[in-house]
């Protein structure tokens, strides 16, 4: 499930495997508990922990990107 606020480059999401709810900010800015700010402040997290690494070789970016995940859920990023 993928959920993104109504910019027309996210389009492309409409033909991919997954489902994609658009939340339009001028009418309600969050559909219950999922909310553009959410993933806003993972990927700032994520990005600031990210950086420590001075680059990440490509075949373990989904690892990492686990471990950030991880870490924003328990509250230790």
């Amino acid at each position: 499930i993928v959920y993104t606020d109504c910019y027309k480059s996210y389009d492309v999401l409409d033909v991919s495997e997954f489902s994609h709810f658009r939340i339009n900010h001028s009418t309600h800015f969050a559909d219950r508990q999922n909310h553009i700010n959410g993933i806003e402040n993972f990927w700032n997290q994520a990005k600031r922990h990210l950086r420590k690494f001075n680059g990440i070789p490509k075949d373990h970016f989904e690892l990492y990107l686990k471990e950030c995940e991880w870490r924003f859920n328990h509250g230790e990023i």
